[in-house]
């Protein structure tokens, strides 16, 4: 482990940063995507060391790149939506970038949106830290969750108008900068919304499950606890084929700046006022391609189930990079 005096000072002064304040500390005036839609796919290594590398516990390499914008609102990814030929990246203020697939890797076409409403005024990007989104699998509708206010709105399947949306009471007392951070509707109709840093036991943030549309007035909540692989937060879910969840985390510290790991859990084991824990099926740290990853998408190819990861640069902060990382889950190293 490196001496922290050999740690650049621009890093350490952006750990203190995502530590203390993360995205949600700007105030300013919330970026939104322009029209030029302009993007390089660097292609990177799974490990800069070793470019031969492909396996990252149960996830096995198939390619990755480093977006760069032209717009200065492109990026600071923190969900995604996967489908076979597309991505639908959502960054934290409102902005949703679509990425067409290209068959053999890369990116063949690229389409800039804007969340059409949400909670509070859209002028202000603290009103519309948009963290975490989910879909109905059957019928395309989106739900998304929403830091600071807490709430969570629900959207058509083409992110054009808002059906509907709710602060629900659960969610009230969560914190500004670490509430739903993560959200995953199941094939049962249930959901389930992992706060980064609500009260909870030691080392556990809460979470709830809601019995349906947590936007439905009618919806019935009960709380759960998440305890996440040690020093590490909850940032992103999705449901496997197989029903099982797949929950991406990330850490930071002074060396290692950031790190990643991804988690397997059974639904089944969730029971309302229990701690739920999760098996660890791969670490991304360097030299392995890693940032603030914060978005997880899961899509079927074939016989493989993919794993997509993408990293939040906050808006170009220092040392940060919006990369996309494609991985196939091997399932039988995984149970």
């Amino acid at each position: 482990m490196p001496r922290l005096s050999l740690i650049p000072p621009a890093a350490v002064l952006l750990l203190l940063l995502l530590t203390l304040g993360g995205d949600s500390a700007v105030r300013g005036k919330r970026p939104v995507l322009g029209s030029d839609t302009r993007i390089s796919a660097i292609p990177i290594p799974l490990d800069a060391e070793d470019p031969k590398r492909v396996r990252a516990g149960a996830l096995r390499y198939l390619g990755g790149w480093e977006l760069k914008g032209r717009d200065p609102a492109f990026g600071s990814f923190s969900a995604m939506i996967a489908e076979p030929d597309r991505l639908t990246l959502l960054n934290d203020a409102g902005g949703v970038v679509t990425l067409r697939l290209a068959a053999r890797g890369g990116i063949a076409g690229v389409a800039f949106g804007d969340l059409p409403g949400g909670p509070g005024g859209s002028y202000y990007k603290y009103t519309r830290d948009s963290e975490s989104m989910t879909r109905d699998r059957t019928d395309g509708r989106i739900w998304i969750g929403f830091e600071g206010r807490n709430a969570i709105y629900r959207y058509d399947a083409g992110l054009t108008r808002v059906e509907a949306g709710a602060r629900p009471a659960a969610m009230r007392r969560w914190p500004g900068n670490g509430g739903a951070e993560a959200m995953v509707r199941l094939g049962s109709g249930r959901f389930l919304v992992f706060s980064e840093r609500a009260a909870g036991p030691p080392g556990a943030p809460e979470a709830l499950i809601f019995d349906r549309d947590p936007t439905d007035p009618t919806a019935q909540v009960a709380r759960f606890f998440y305890r996440p692989p040690d020093g590490f937060r909850v940032t992103d879910a999705a449901e496997l084929p197989d029903g099982r969840l797949l929950i991406l985390h990330r850490r930071l510290a002074f060396w290692p700046i950031a790190s990643a790991a991804v988690s397997l859990l059974d639904p089944r084991r969730i029971a309302p006022g229990e701690i739920a824990l999760g098996k660890v099926i791969a670490t991304l740290e360097p030299p392995l391609a890693v940032d603030n990853m914060e978005a997880l998408g899961v899509v079927r190819e074939g016989a493989e189930t993919i794993v997509w990861i993408a990293s939040d640069d906050n808006f170009r902060a220092p040392f940060q990079r919006n990369l996309l990382l494609k991985f196939a889950l091997d399932e039988r190293a995984a149970d």
